[in-house]
């Protein structure tokens, strides 16, 4: 297992959000696909907005972003047309293809924001597709040995649930919210990398070791980790089953996907595969370009976020 901690962040220019990012991490770039994970909240926002998320019109290029919320609602707006809103257990699933813009905005009558942002890098035949939306409620469905409710918004999650959201790669991505005193064996695809991060509560992870890992060399003995809020535990392939355990209760977001083997460049909002791919989707933003379009309806205080100098 792969601890990783996260960092603070600014999101989002001139009123930004402060959030917690453990994706990308110097020790580790991906779970699977998933290439970018940040988690927020719970912000308290006032009567008058103050606080609130309210991010301009922004660029994307070559990934998906997904945008799963525990409390608050969001606004959403973009250069394909779509307009939607974002509630907890819904998903957005926006995909940028070749170029897309859109905006973010916390609703007025939320008073407490708190979620995860996530996204996925799209494979070479998809990352200059068109660019698309998709919204959907996952339902809550039991796990096994009455450890709690999942909501699977991407993928499968064995003898649980199926998300019938479109990815390009395969992907899993639930929220797991465990009873106290829960235990659940979780079954996992030997195939996958897996995430788990602690949102609310407590939860602690049992793993055997394989063999050959033990420092005896042996195996056939387990581990035990206990989780802090915004930490993300990692696993390589190879796993078939973890054992989670609670106290007082959890939440957790689980992630997963078989290794993602392109190599990729990710700067600012873009994800290419060549410093040249990064310049020219900057200098296009910076021009106006076709390639992302225009967000209609967005009425905050400037019209788009300027994007950063190139390092």
């Amino acid at each position: 297992m792969q601890l990783l901690t996260a960092r603070e962040v600014p999101l989002g220019g001139l009123r930004a959000l402060m959030v917690r990012r453990t994706l990308p991490h110097r020790n580790r770039s991906f779970i699977g696909a998933w290439c970018f994970v940040d988690h927020y909240g719970p912000d308290r926002i006032a009567a008058d907005g103050s606080g609130g998320m309210d991010v301009a019109p922004h660029p994307h290029t070559g990934l998906q972003t997904v945008s799963w919320l525990f409390e608050g609602e969001i606004e959403h707006r973009d250069s394909a047309g779509f307009h939607a809103f974002v509630r907890p257990q819904e998903v957005n699933l926006m995909t940028a293809g070749h170029g897309i813009a859109h905006s973010e905005v916390s609703t007025p009558a939320t008073r407490v924001l708190h979620g995860v942002q996530l996204w996925v890098a799209l494979p070479e035949s998809a990352r200059d597709g068109e660019r698309t939306f998709e919204h959907y409620a996952a339902p809550g469905s039991p796990l096994p040995d009455d450890a709690g409710v999942a909501y699977v918004f991407l993928g499968h999650l064995h003898g649980v649930a199926e998300s019938p959201v479109a990815t390009h790669t395969p992907l899993l991505g639930a929220q797991l919210d465990l009873a106290p005193g829960a235990r659940l064996t979780l079954a996992l695809d030997p195939t996958y990398e897996h995430g788990i991060l602690l949102d609310a509560g407590d939860v602690a992870i049992t793993q055997a070791v394989p063999a050959g890992e033990a420092p005896t060399g042996g195996g056939g003995r387990t581990s035990h980790h206990e989780l802090s809020f915004g930490d993300m535990a990692c696993f390589d392939p190879g796993r078939n089953h973890l054992t989670l355990t609670s106290s007082g209760g959890a939440r957790l977001i689980l992630l997963g996907g078989p290794p993602f083997e392109e190599e990729i460049v990710m700067w600012w909002n873009f994800v290419g595969r060549s410093h040249e791919d990064i310049v020219a989707a900057r200098e296009q933003w910076e021009a106006g370009s076709d390639r992302y379009g225009a967000v209609p309806g967005y009425a905050g205080p400037r019209p788009r976020i300027p994007a950063p100098a190139l390092p």
